[in-house]
């Protein structure tokens, strides 16, 4: 049999793949030859073959040895050729490119005659040429721009159209004299002064004689003590038999001060009947009802801000007492005819007050913020013995009828009853709470006679009765009755009172209509409704009760007083 022997040769190609570099040589010469060429003879330029033949003595080699023939017998291109055939000339070496050396095989001619022709229709293109110049317009705009400043904008003035009044010229063309200058606006309710200040009414027309007789008729109602024994024997039929018999009059309407009223108390007198109410901006008027309301009406500046709290001295009827947001409490007495100051704190607004001793010596001071100070008259200071932060919203504090040291306050959804004795700076715990309000309580007082029962005024409509005959940790509601507290916000808030003479009876303002005064009883019966539809058409948001007689005053927010008796 025959035998067919394969003898294979290794063959050592170029490293670092020059071959491969050298192979696409051509390729890159071509173009950089059309690219560069210029038209001189002819329309179109010629390509210049350039023939790696370093790579085709590689490619010569190989199939040699595929043939089984000596590497030495493969035909290999000399370097004089190829020198030589870049000395060519163009147009040869074009044809050459286009035919290819027979040592090519057909691929490598067709290929070779495809480069050229490309070669030829990207030269005719000039693509490299007008890139060039592209690249050389653009970056002289680019110097240009940079260099070159633009000169601003001129824009042609318009004129501006001004009025007549503007140039300060009347219609007929003559200047305006120039405006005045406007004084500093004055404050409508100063604060007033520190110290004393005269008891002289605020409406000067009325004569310094008038004034005189009524201080005087005041200094001698109050040298007679009230009597005490009606409210101890008085019985409850009979006591709402006279209830009954109170009306009002046409003379027991007028209008006392000129604003809204917050407080309002009766002097204790038992031949005459004189009130004193406190408005807004801290006028204080007095009103002799046996004078008639032309008369009978005296009304004094005390203070700057609302008088939230009035009350004459229990021992002492010549003397009231008046208490002002603004941060003072006066003391006005007839005997002297001043009104003077017991304290001062500008930096706190003060809510309410109460005696602490029965002989108004010392003061319970309550303020918004929720401290409370304890007033001693009997120093010369107009500051505060003791301060102490409960640290609660204080609206009304309201002192024990029997055991003085302790007294209740009404705040924010809160109502406390402390001891005086026990207070400190801070960290104050109340001995007993009267929880169950859900909204600010607007007042909380103690009953009259034995301090057993506490009646709270709350904006959720409701009024509550507490048990406090022993006070230990916890007191019991007694008694809830639902009533409409939504005064809003032009009219005083209601503060439920209890009727001096009696231990379990009180009276409210209401907002029914027609418009009354309601009287209730602790367990929750309502005894009397005070209406009148001639001469009540207001509601009376703050109330207070004669000591010992049968006399309501209620207070409007217009600064009217309706006062019925007997």
């Amino acid at each position: 049999m025959r035998q067919v022997r394969i003898q294979l040769t290794p063959v050592q190609l170029s490293s670092d793949g020059e071959g491969e570099r050298k192979r696409h040589l051509a390729q890159k010469r071509l173009l950089k030859q059309f690219s560069n060429s210029e038209m001189c003879s002819s329309d179109e330029p010629t390509a210049k073959k350039v023939c790696d033949h370093h790579a085709l003595g590689s490619q010569n080699s190989e199939e040699a040895a595929f043939r089984g023939e000596s590497p030495e017998h493969a035909p290999v291109a000399s370097e004089d050729s190829s020198s030589s055939s870049d000395s060519e000339d163009p147009e040869n070496v074009g044809k050459d490119c286009e035919d290819g050396p027979p040592e090519l095989s057909v691929y490598e001619r067709k290929r070779l005659k495809n480069i050229t022709e490309n070669a030829r229709f990207f030269a005719s293109l000039k693509m490299f040429e007008t890139a060039a110049r592209l690249r050389e317009i653009t970056t002289k705009g680019r110097s240009c721009e940079r260099k070159r400043v633009r000169p601003p904008k001129s824009e042609p003035a318009t004129a501006c159209r001004r009025s007549m009044r503007l140039q300060r010229v009347d219609p007929t063309g003559l200047p305006l004299p120039e405006p005045q200058a406007q004084p500093e606006p004055v404050e409508e309710h100063p604060r007033l002064p520190p110290g004393l200040l005269p008891m002289v009414p605020a409406d000067q027309e009325q004569g310094a004689e008038r004034t005189k007789g009524f201080l005087e008729m005041w200094a001698k109602i109050s040298q007679v003590e009230p009597k005490e024994e009606e409210r101890i024997t008085c019985t409850l039929e009979s006591y709402q038999s006279s209830l009954r018999r109170m009306v009002l009059s046409r003379d027991s309407v007028a209008k006392v001060v000129r604003d809204r009223i917050y407080s309002v108390a009766v002097h204790p007198s038992e031949s005459k009947t004189l009130v004193a109410a406190g408005d807004k901006w801290g006028q204080i008027g007095l009103w002799d009802l046996e004078c008639g309301s032309e008369d009978g009406i005296h009304t004094f500046v005390t203070h700057s801000r609302p008088v939230s709290c009035i009350g004459f001295s229990p021992s002492n009827p010549a003397q009231l007492f008046s208490l002002s947001h603004d941060g003072t409490i006066r003391c006005g007495d007839v005997t002297r005819a001043t009104f003077e100051e017991v304290y001062r704190n500008e930096e706190q607004s003060l809510s309410s007050f109460d005696f602490l001793a029965s002989d108004a010596s010392t003061l319970l001071v309550g303020m918004w913020d929720g401290i409370v100070a304890v007033v001693d008259r009997r120093t010369p200071e107009t500051s505060s013995e003791l301060s102490a932060d409960l640290d609660s919203l204080t609206r009304t504090v309201h002192v024990h009828p029997v055991n003085r040291h302790y007294f209740v306050i009404a705040g924010a959804r809160n109502v406390g009853i402390y001891d005086v004795r026990h207070l400190k700076m801070r960290g104050n715990k109340p001995v007993v709470s009267l929880a169950g309000h859900t909204k600010s309580v607007a007042s909380a007082y103690f009953s009259p006679v034995t301090g057993n029962r506490v009646l709270t005024t709350c904006a959720d409509d409701t009024l509550r009765i507490f048990g406090t005959k022993c006070l230990s940790s916890l007191a019991p509601a007694l008694t809830t009755i639902r009533h409409n507290n939504n005064t809003g916000r032009w009219l005083t808030r209601f503060r439920a009172v209890w009727d001096p003479k009696r231990e379990d009876c009180f009276v409210v303002g209401s907002m029914s209509r027609p418009r009354r005064i309601e009287a209730f009883r602790a367990n929750g019966e309502m005894l009397q409704a005070f209406l009148s539809e001639d001469h009540l058409g207001s509601i009376c948001s703050i109330n207070a009760w004669h000591p010992s007689r049968y006399i309501l005053a209620g207070g409007n927010s217009s600064g009217r007083l309706h006062v019925f008796k007997e």
